[in-house]
Formats: structure tokens, sequence, C-alpha cells
């Protein structure tokens, strides 16, 4: 049986440990690969995207279960979201008790696990995000939050950064510029872009040769002023932008930028869904560089894998937002059951001090992976921080030119010996591997999947052997 159907959290404890090692999950064995790969063909609404060929029947700790019988090293925790690992017993039992006496309320009601979430999630953060609201996914809220910003500074315009991604919904995907702007007919009114802060290509350099952000970063906000009809509402940026290729912004950046929308009237959004809750090695990005945006905005991590997503700000905000009648108003607004897994992993994370143990162990990878970078003359650059981290795969150093093609190869031989990492194919980033393993990751699984990593390299022709 899986771990979290029908399962005492002892049962769910051993159930685990067992998949270490040991046999898949069994909820789903049996299933034939090519029947569900047939009736996924006939029956599912395309979503802009290839499936994957392998069907997944089972998950538990750090491992996918295929239905050909195969076991995977998650090293993408689902879709960035696991954040504690599969099944984990403390939110399973979670799941299991609101399922049973508080699930779902009247989106105007308010219930225990969402105070209780909201006072634990603003107590960890920095002064000035005193205030949250808890919907489902990332898109939805930033979509909140630039609505929020545009009820609190009276204007419209809002800026994103190219490579970003912040969701599909409308005013999401207007700010959003690495991919799914176009075939849908206008965008939201006034969304513009600065420039993808990209050390590894950006054609502003010193004259050292060194990457010069801060001439980059000047030069796109005078674009924007000139391009602005003097209606800056806010501008939303991730710490780093993960779909884009894992590029984390420099040193100062956020800082930087929080000036020039301070001078701007705007205010400053961070969109931490990847980033947040102790991915990088923080208990959240804007920790690194010390900067207090005005919204705070959370998904993913916080739900572990449920539809969780945050909006935080701050008392001033949330007093002239509400006299000025801000409204987002949804169906699952505060729900119970997701609101009570949000408060167990903050406090799972807390107590286990798992900010520090994604630190340390993020050490051990990004070793590793620079290691695998001194071997293989593919490997353009290593980037990301914590357990969080990207590989671009290029023909060669000296061009940077993308290898797509090379990188698929590596990352279809990496899947055959045991481990996903998601390869991030839009052709204007070429192949970038893209890792964020659970941070409940030990130290020796990412020396296993370092190993498995290595074995994929040797093994495909291209990879540029070094030694």
């Amino acid at each position: 049986m899986a771990p979290g159907l029908n399962t005492t959290p002892d049962e769910c404890t051993t159930a685990l440990a067992l998949t270490k090692d040991g046999p898949a999950p069994t909820l789903y064995q049996g299933e034939d690969q090519n029947t569900l790969v047939e009736k996924s063909r006939k029956f599912l609404l395309g979503f802009g995207s290839s499936i994957h060929d392998e069907i997944i029947v089972g998950t538990a700790g750090l491992y996918f279960y295929t239905a050909r019988g195969q076991r995977l090293l998650d090293w993408t925790s689902g879709q960035m979201s696991c954040l504690l690992g599969h099944g984990h017993p403390e939110i399973v039992k979670t799941i299991a008790d609101h399922a049973m006496y508080l699930d779902h309320t009247f989106s105007g009601m308010v219930s225990p696990p969402v105070v209780n979430l909201a006072e634990r999630l603003c107590n960890m953060l920095p002064e000035g995000l005193d205030r949250a609201m808890f919907l489902s996914t990332g898109g939805e809220s930033n979509e909140a939050a630039i609505k929020l910003a545009k009820v609190y500074t009276g204007k419209f315009e809002v800026v994103g950064l190219g490579a970003s991604w912040h969701g599909v919904t409308a005013q999401a995907v207007g700010a959003q510029f690495h991919f799914g702007r176009s075939g849908h007919g206008p965008l939201m009114p006034g969304t513009l872009m600065l420039p993808a802060p990209n050390a590894y290509r950006s054609v502003f350099r010193k004259y050292d040769g060194s990457y010069d952000w801060e001439a980059e970063l000047d030069y796109g906000w005078r674009m924007i002023d000139l391009q602005s009809c003097g209606s800056l509402a806010c501008c939303i940026v991730e710490c780093i932008q993960s779909s884009g290729g894992m590029h984390v912004l420099p040193p100062g950046y956020l800082r930087a930028l929080k000036r020039h929308c301070e001078k701007r009237g705007m205010l400053l959004i961070v969109d931490e869904a990847q980033t947040g809750v102790g991915r990088c090695g923080d208990f959240m990005a804007i920790n690194h560089e010390g900067v207090v945006p005005d919204i705070l905005t959370l998904s993913k991590t916080l739900g572990n894998g449920l539809p969780l997503s945050a909006v935080v700000t701050s008392d001033d905000i949330h007093r002239v937002s509400r006299d000025k009648k801000f409204f987002f108003y949804t169906t699952h607004l505060n729900d119970p059951l997701v609101a009570a897994v949000g408060d167990k992993v903050l406090e799972i994370v807390d107590r286990d001090d798992l900010v520090r143990h994604a630190r340390e162990v993020g050490h051990v990878l990004h070793a590793g992976l620079h290691k695998l970078m001194s071997r293989y003359g593919c490997v353009g650059q290593v980037r990301g921080r914590g357990l969080m981290a990207g590989i671009e795969i290029v023909t060669d150093r000296e061009s940077k030119h993308p290898a797509s093609d090379l990188a698929k190869r590596i990352g279809d031989k990496a899947f055959d010996y045991g481990i996903w990492a998601n390869l991030s194919t839009h052709p204007s980033f070429g192949g970038v591997f893209r890792i964020a393993p659970p941070i409940t990751i030990s130290a020796e699984q990412v020396e296993q999947g370092l190993e498995m990593l290595e074995r994929a390299f040797a093994e495909t022709e291209g990879s540029l052997p070094l030694y």
C-alpha cells in the first residue's frame, strides 16, 4: 500500500523506510504502461508541453516509481514543490485529520489552521511582512499581488524581468517573459520588461570582462522610463530565475531594484515560489540579501505538493488597500486543510533545522556539480544556491552555443540510471538541467545522484570528457 493511503503514521513511516531501498508502492502496481500511455493520448487535453513517456504509479520519500518498475531519485521535488519529500508521515497525518474533521469552509469564514499559519509565517518573516492571505497556486498569488499593488498605488503598469515565470493567469503571464506570451491575443496593458540578469551571456561587460549588471539594470530602467505612460505600479522578480535557466540575481541586484522602485513610487513584489521556505539555504531568498519587499508571494514549497500559496504584505498596504476596496475572493481562499499542511511544513522546517541542513547539503551538491564541470567540457556553467542548482549544457565553452539535443540525451541516460532532473529545453536558453531535490535529502543521497549523473555524462557521446 502506498504511504498516505489508509495508513496510520507508524505504517507510513514503515512504508517510507521500505521504499528507500525496497519495493515500490503498490497502489497502482500491475497497471500496464502502454495502455495508460494510449489512454492519456486519447483523453487528456493538451496544455502546451509534451507529456513524459513514463507513467508514474507511486511516490515515496525521495523517489518516483514508474509503471515499468523503475525507481527514480526525484531531484525536482515533483514540480519543485515537495519540499519535505513525498508522503512525509506528519504531512500525511495532517491531511488525514483535516480531511476527516476540517477540510473546506465558506471563504468568508476563518478557521484555526488559517490563523495559525498566518501567525507562524508572519513571525518567521522580517518586519514589514505582517499580514497574509492564502490561495491555491503561484500564478494566483502573483495575480493577487499585482492587483494589490495596482489598488494601493492607483497605477497600472507592471515591470517584469526577461526570463521570468510567474504563472498563466492574465496579470501574472503579462509580467512573464520567459514563455507563454504569444498566441492568445492582447495581454494586460502596461506590462514592461527589464533585461534578464544573465551573468553567463549578457553583453554588458566591464573592461576586465566581468558582468556589469549595474549598467545593464540602469539601462533597463531608462528604457522603462521611456516606454512608461507615468503609471508605474510595481515590479515583480524571482531571486533565482528558475524556468529561465536557474540564474541567481547578482549580489546587490535586489537592493538596487528596490531603490529603483522607491524612486518611481512603485512596489517591489518578490516571487519566492521555488526559493522560499529553506530551499536556498536561507528561510527566504530575500534573507540572503537582507531586502524586505513590499509584497512577498509563496506557493509550491509552502504546501509540500498541495495547492497552497500565500500573499504577504505590510500593515500599511493592508490598511490602504482595504480602504480602497481591494477585492480578491476565490472558492479556496484560506482553506483550512491546506493551511494546516502549510503550518505543519513551517513547523517541521523550523523544528528540524532544515534551513541549515539545506545550506550544508547544498555545499555537497554544488561541489559535486563543479567537479562534473571540471570533467566535461559540455558543462558551460553551474549556478544556483543551496539545494537549487542549474547546469547549462553547451557545444563548447568558447562559443557557449546551446546544446539542447546533447542535454536531452544526457537527461535520457540519467533517467535510465535512476535519477530525474528537469531539463529546460526552451530554445532561448538551450539545455539547462534544473535541480531542486527535497531539502530532507541526505549528503549520501546527493552523492548517489551525482554518481548517476557522472555515469550519464560519461556514456553520452559529445559530452567532451576532459580527462
